[in-house]
């Protein structure tokens, strides 16, 4: 029987796009869409912007007016009115008109449900009596907490939980000049990435000037929420309180008609969006997707698949036979001036599934580093070391992050192996990669440890192995480790090596480390073709260090901030200028020694770098050296040290 009427519950991503779908399918059909609040399509991912006044113009968020979709689409939308009841055997839904309370029934042909996700708001005591407490979820959410902010003008801000949102908020809040908390229950904020990637992420909150509170949760407000009583007892004080400690599906009208659920709530679809009801469709946060990797039934609330599965439902609705193969779930957020980036299944998702991998870290450069404004990526793959198989990926850096992992996420889709990651032919100029793109690199590292020509061990490993009398040579140069090394490892420079072969025993397993890996696998090289059993640390100090800090000993008293730095008053002027923006280790930490050198006692370098990783512990070595950092600054890319010589 052809399908005359359909009706949609729930607009923005995967609603809109739905309708949008089946009237440019038909036009002969019918197409009601009911929508509880004000506003049907709008960019919510865009909403913490505005709040943080990047996004100046508020007509910005909204994708489509009711009035606009309504004449271009001939769609009869249907604002503030709920959907509160279906009858699958009449196929009726009953509507309540939220403004004039009005009751009545509309039936259908096909109905589409896309209610989308709610805000979880934990039940704790003071939460009533909260008068400065927000979630955000929607356009009035949005107003609110923005008048709040414009008005009221708070100081503090405490935000529960460290996910997409959470992050997004206390960037775009301490734009506004708001000091702020991020409160998170995990040992890390953003779970789709891997802790030691989290620790990047977690460094850079830091220098920012956020306060991160990890492995503590919300027990109590008190004081009208003016006090945030943690689950250790922590109290903090606050102006305000954003939760954004995840979602729930809004499937209690799924619920009550009948249709089967998951097991975390979401409604449970088949291959072509279809609920247990053959003639309900459902789509967006509020389904259960089968993971694109694993194959297990999951939630993965993103705006990219509500989007495909509200096009892929309305091809069904009218007829055809299209499958949604499931959600990758590739993702990325800006976190103040870094680009986090992901895609597919995590080392926690793969433990947990009892998946045997193999992982590779490496801190390529997001273009030529001869090209000036280069800057590190760090960039992890995931994959099965038998067959190549690549099950997720992950970045993070201030540039080109995410190119590459929509690169790794495409071939992921396309059944690619890591080997055939070194033969994808990418795009290249200085400005915008190398003639060896990041992925390529990757796949290079990948396919030799599959083909036995590198074994490693992962920067969580190696301590307990130093510890247990294992021998860990570091073949950097001296200088860098003077900026920090892995306790125990002794020093042999990778220029020395070939001379130095009869220090080191044959009789057990050498591990060489470097700064982030390359180095570290030349030396396994040279080792492993002189007789040697070698092993890498993968991802090298950078990685170790992005973890663990700096574990240089400091005996000087100087009294500095936060960031390292002395405080002083008034403008720094620089007798000399130093620019190692876009080199790679060792020669950031090599020109700096040498600029050093070159200026008197009690003169001032001003330091331009974009390798933060390779000068992480800079404080560190300014204070055991007597140097002093007067100042730092971030301009762009580019960050900014003021050192001024003992």
């Amino acid at each position: 029987m052809a399908v005359k009427k359909v009706i949609i519950v729930g607009g923005v991503a995967g609603g809109a796009t739905a309708a949008a779908r089946l009237r440019r399918l038909s036009e002969d059909i019918q197409i009601v869409l009911v929508e509880r609040g004000e506003y049907i399509s709008f960019a919510n991912c865009g909403l913490p912007y505005y709040i943080g006044e990047t996004i100046k113009d508020r007509s910005n968020l909204l994708v489509q007016t009711v009035e606009g979709m309504s004449k271009r689409f001939n769609i009869d939308i249907r604002t503030l009115s709920e959907v509160t009841k279906i009858d699958p055997e009449k196929k009726a839904v009953t509507i309540q008109n939220l403004r004039t309370n009005e009751v009545y029934e509309e039936t259908y042909d096909k109905l589409l449900l896309s209610p989308g996700a709610r805000p979880i708001v934990p039940p704790v005591p003071g939460l009533g009596e909260n008068k400065t407490l927000f979630t955000l979820r929607n356009i009035p959410d949005t107003d609110r907490i923005k008048n709040f902010v414009d008005q009221e003008k708070p100081e503090r801000a405490v935000i529960i939980g460290g996910g997409f949102i959470g992050l997004e908020m206390s960037e775009n809040l301490a734009h506004r000049g708001i000091q702020v908390t991020i409160v998170e229950m995990a040992n890390q904020v953003m779970a789709p990435i891997d802790y030691e990637m989290a620790s990047l992420v977690h460094n850079h909150l830091k220098e920012k000037g956020v306060r991160l509170v990890l492995e503590n949760g919300l027990q109590a407000f008190a004081n009208e929420g003016k006090k945030v009583i943690l689950s250790d007892g922590t109290e903090i004080e606050t102006d305000m309180t954003i939760l954004a400690i995840g979602v729930r599906p809004e499937s209690q009208l799924a619920k009550d008609t009948g249709l089967a659920l998951g097991g975390r709530g979401g409604i449970v679809v088949n291959e072509y969006l279809q609920t247990s009801n053959e003639d309900i469709y459902a789509v967006g946060d509020a389904v259960e997707v089968v993971d694109y990797i694993n194959g297990n039934k999951t939630m993965i609330p993103l705006a990219g698949p509500a989007n495909r599965q509200g096009r892929i439902a309305a091809n069904n609705i009218m007829g055809k036979k299209e499958k949604y193969e499931g959600t990758l779930g590739t993702s990325i957020a800006k976190v103040f001036d870094l680009s986090v980036a992901v895609t597919g299944n995590n080392e926690k998702t793969l433990k947990r599934l009892g998946v045997s991998y193999e992982v590779v870290h490496i801190h390529p450069s997001s273009h030529a580093g001869y090209y000036p404004g280069a800057t590190p990526i760090s960039l992890k793959l995931i994959f099965d070391k038998d067959t190549g198989k690549i099950f997720g990926a992950q970045a993070v850096g201030t540039d080109g992050a995410d190119k590459r992992i929509d690169v790794i996420a495409t071939a992921i889709k396309g059944g690619l192996t890591v080997e055939d990651l070194t033969n994808l032919e990418l795009s290249y100029a200085p400005p915008y990669s190398s003639a060896k793109d990041p992925v390529n690199m990757a796949g290079y590292v990948a396919t030799n440890l599959m083909n036995g020509e590198l074994e490693h061990v992962q920067w969580h490993e190696i301590d307990k192995i130093i510890e247990d009398d294992g021998i860990l040579i570091d073949v950097r140069e001296p200088i860098e480790r003077e900026f920090g090394h892995i306790k125990g490892s002794i020093n042999i420079p990778l220029n020395e090596l070939r001379d130095r072969l009869d220090e080191i025993p044959k009789d057990k397993t050498v591990y060489v480390s470097c700064q982030v890996g390359l180095r570290g696998y030349l030396a396994t090289r040279i080792l492993k073709n002189n007789g040697f059993d070698v092993k890498n640390v993968d991802g090298g100090w950078k990685t170790y260090s992005g973890v663990f800090g700096s574990n240089i000993e400091n005996d000087s008293k100087t009294t500095v901030n936060d960031r390292g730095e002395t405080e002083v008053t008034g403008e720094v002027q620089a007798d000399k200028v130093l620019d190692v923006s876009g080199l790679v280790c060792p020669m950031p930490v090599i020109r700096l020694k040498k600029g050093i050198e070159t200026i008197k006692s009690g003169e001032v370098l001003e330091l331009h770098a974009t390798d933060r990783g390779t000068l992480n512990d800079l404080p560190a070595w300014s204070r055991n050296a007597g140097h002093q950092i007067l100042k730092t600054e971030q301009d762009g890319p580019t960050i900014k040290f003021w050192i001024q010589k003992k």
